[in-house]
């Protein structure tokens, strides 16, 4: 099995060949690619986790609510040495730890079994409050989640719980490719800047800009980014 290495460095620019790997059943196409930018710049130059730290207590926890198109999210953990390049092939197969659903007992890096829309921002909410319950303070919480999961109103009970609460260490990026149902007047970060939460809206391309408005300051709030990405078939 191959990981990768110190001397197997892999850079933004081969994920498309990773994901090349995975010749499966895939339906959601557009979910997956959609996600590729915001993927890696948040493993790359913002979440303090790697295959070595993944199960220590003080670890930043990124979890993946837009389950249901997880091929860039399982190229960039591979690119990021979490488990083996040779994994990506059998993707979607009977027998390989990559399911069109990302499985956390299965796959090394994962926090949640998601894919169902609407139920990676509560867990996120539930691990930063549990994070403060045992008084750690450093590490950060992440979500990623899609827009049209916005329509869940379990979504807006998250949301507003966690503004009301202050959970400084909670991060949501929406990736926005219009495919909403119902939207939000004044755009999507509107909704989470009326429960208090600190927000950005930025191009889900622009790799500056993504990490600008990730590691933007925000003190006593959660944060959300909204990535704007054109919707391709």
């Amino acid at each position: 099995m191959t990981h990768a290495t110190a001397e197997d460095v892999f850079r933004y620019e081969d994920l498309g060949r990773l994901m090349a790997l995975m010749t499966g059943d895939e339906k959601h196409g557009p979910a997956a690619t959609s996600t590729l930018d915001v993927l890696w710049v948040l493993y790359d130059r913002v979440l303090r986790v790697g295959p070595a730290s993944a199960e220590e207590p003080g670890r930043d926890r990124f979890l993946l609510s837009k389950g249901h198109g997880p091929m860039a999210y399982y190229a960039v953990l591979a690119a990021k040495g979490f488990f083996p390049v040779d994994w990506l092939p059998g993707f979607g197969t009977f027998d390989s730890p990559l399911g069109h659903h990302p499985d956390r007992v299965l796959v090394p890096g994962v926090e949640i079994a998601s894919g169902s829309l609407g139920h990676g921002l509560p867990l996120a909410v539930g691990s930063a409050l549990g994070l403060r319950a045992q008084g750690l303070d450093d590490p950060a919480v992440w979500v990623l989640i899609g827009d049209a999961e916005l329509d869940e109103g379990s979504n807006h009970e998250a949301i507003a719980y966690a503004g009301s609460a202050g959970l400084e260490a909670l991060h949501a990026v929406v990736v926005d490719n219009d495919s909403a149902t119902h939207g939000w007047p004044g755009g999507i970060a509107s909704r989470f800047e009326a429960a208090g939460w600190s927000t950005a809206t930025v191009d889900g391309r622009d790799h500056a800009a993504l990490h600008a408005a990730f590691t933007a300051p925000h003190p006593g709030r959660p944060h959300a980014v909204v990535a704007r990405v054109e919707k391709k078939f």
